[in-house]
């Protein structure tokens, strides 16, 4: 866990680096009866504390007779027609979680960042100026670093749309699904299924060595056993080169299972293609996948994927948001404009229960976490965001669930 004290001084040395997501939430249309249940009231501690002093990172104190103004920074003026497209998306969804609220009144500001770490941290301040007592967003790892440091001695708390946790502490938290998360979630399920013998196969960059380390992390946190350890160069000659490697390390190490970091974008199809012709049958030696397998839908086509496990957020309330969202505004959203309604829910179900020290950290961390437009999540201490994931294969070209989302935090599996 990092310590929120030295977070904070960390970010003021390094730059966030933003991963690929590998949460790309699943878009099946489906009625949607009733959604005021993302924001409500979940359970909060009935104490009735003070606010620590400005410039510990612990929050912005209310005031419970006006409206909670509440800062939106999104790539709005970036040259990227996709970032555009996204900014569009996270400010919609975020003014559908306001009017979601009921009697919760949130004044909604939104800024622009061009996508750039500069005007972000600029926006930030502009916002603090203008009374925020609390930031959602910025996209990029980067700019939100850029942001937290500015907004730490305002003390400003900063809920980023980032996955990455290297960036995450003190004032600032990550809402995206991060690494480890995906990982714990997998492991503890391939644990109680007696795949308890994990090869990890990852790509030689950045973004591979972190799911290398989150995987690494979650098989001693599930008292699995590590079978060793394979890095490839991220390329069709290095993935070629690797199946070798990989057979005789699965071999010598009585392997049961093969946790892959490789997405369908990039060397999954033919790890699954040439590891079963190597001998290594997905049958004998269960494929567990890092990212989504689902997406994009072609890939479910692909032989080697059948019967693999993935994680992916609650199915049935992805789908209610993407229905809801289009009901909206007329198209589907972008794959991450779930997080910026869950961050305005969050601080609305926060909001309602009248405490001066809603926006803190100890408020932002209660236990009992937040049900969000994918599933249940809390924030965690160290910055990170947890959610409820369900475990998934694909059978005959479909997404079978094996392990469904759970719906609180209290229940087994979390």
């Amino acid at each position: 866990m990092i310590d929120p004290d030295t977070a904070a001084d960390q970010r003021r040395a390094e730059k966030g680096v933003i991963l690929p997501m590998v949460a790309v939430f699943s878009a099946i249309r489906k009625p949607m009866r009733i959604f005021a249940v993302v924001a409500s009231f979940l359970t909060l501690a009935a104490c009735n504390a003070t606010l620590p002093v400005p410039g510990g990172g612990t929050g912005q104190g209310m005031d419970r007779s006006a409206a909670v103004p509440v800062a939106l920074l999104v790539p709005h003026g970036s040259g990227s027609p996709d970032e555009q497209k996204l900014a569009r998306d996270l400010e919609n969804a975020a003014r559908l979680a306001v009017a979601d609220l009921g009697n919760v009144k949130i004044d909604l500001r939104v800024y622009g960042t061009a996508g750039n770490a500069a005007q972000a941290q600029q926006s930030a301040l502009n916002a603090a100026a203008d009374g925020a007592r609390i930031i959602v967003g910025p996209l990029h790892a980067e700019s939100a670093n850029a942001v937290a440091v500015v907004m730490e001695p305002k003390n400003i708390n900063v809920l980023a749309f980032s996955n990455n946790p290297t960036i995450a502490g003190g004032n600032l938290f990550v809402m995206g699904q991060t690494f480890r998360n995906t990982a714990d979630r997998l492991m503890r399920y391939a644990v109680g299924q007696g795949r308890d013998r994990i090869l990890t196969v990852h790509s030689n960059n950045l973004a591979g060595r972190l799911g290398k380390d989150a995987i690494t992390g979650a098989i001693a946190a599930t008292g699995a056993t590590p079978a060793g350890s394979v890095a490839y160069e991220f390329s069709q000659q290095g993935v070629v080169n690797t199946i070798p490697r990989i057979k005789t390390m699965a071999e010598t190490n009585s392997a049961n299972a093969i946790f892959m970091t490789a997405n369908a974008a990039g060397a999954l199809p033919l790890f699954t293609q040439m590891l079963p012709e190597a001998g290594l049958s997905p049958e004998d030696t269960q494929y567990i996948g890092l990212a989504r397998w689902d997406t994009p839908r072609q890939t479910l086509d692909l032989p080697g994927v059948q019967g693999g496990w993935f994680a992916l957020p609650d199915p049935a309330r992805s789908a209610q948001f993407r229905s809801r969202f289009e009901a909206a505004n007329g198209e589907a959203p972008h794959a991450l404009a779930g997080l910026s309604y869950d961050a305005i829910a969050a601080i609305g179900a926060l909001a309602q229960s009248g405490r001066n020290d809603a926006l803190s950290r100890t408020s932002l961390t209660q236990q009992a976490g937040f049900q969000g437009v994918n599933g249940v999540f809390r924030l965690r201490e160290d910055g990170t965001t947890e959610r409820g994931l369900a475990v998934a294969t694909i059978r005959d070209r479909q997404v079978v669930i094996l392990s469904p989302a759970p719906q609180s935090f209290g229940r087994v599996g979390l």
